[in-house]
């Protein structure tokens, strides 16, 4: 069985050759999500804890569209514009996922599209 796309408007649109997510024998594999709006295609306004919480409804967004949700994430890498801002974005990363968050890499990176300050991408299983 080969990949089958996942695609919602409730999410960003992709903003090159890529799905938003794939789908693979039971695994979802999810794009890296920045804090874009959706609706506009803009960085919603605010500093690290607003994008990481747009992130965040990018994310479930997606998650639904493939019959998901946030509990079915296994793994996220966390890509930081500044790791100064480790700590307000774990803040933020904690009220989503609770007591039983996924395994997380974090890095810190020279850059981010679109000048972003945070982009998460993630792994979840799919229910049988």
């Amino acid at each position: 069985m080969g990949n089958q796309v996942i695609y919602t408007k409730q999410a960003p649109e992709a903003a090159g050759p890529y799905s938003q997510a794939i789908v693979r024998d039971g695994w979802l594999f999810g794009a890296g999500q920045v804090g874009l709006d959706p609706a506009s295609q803009q960085l919603v306004s605010g500093g690290i804890e607003e994008q990481t919480a747009q992130v965040f409804r990018n994310i479930r967004a997606v998650l639904e569209a493939a019959g998901a949700q946030l509990e079915d994430v296994v793994k996220t890498s966390v890509f930081l514009q500044d790791i100064g801002d480790f700590a307000a974005m774990n803040e933020v990363y904690a009220q989503h996922f609770g007591a039983s968050p996924p395994a997380r890499s974090t890095f810190a990176v020279a850059g981010l599209p679109l000048g972003a300050l945070v982009e998460i991408e993630y792994i979840a299983r799919l229910s049988e």
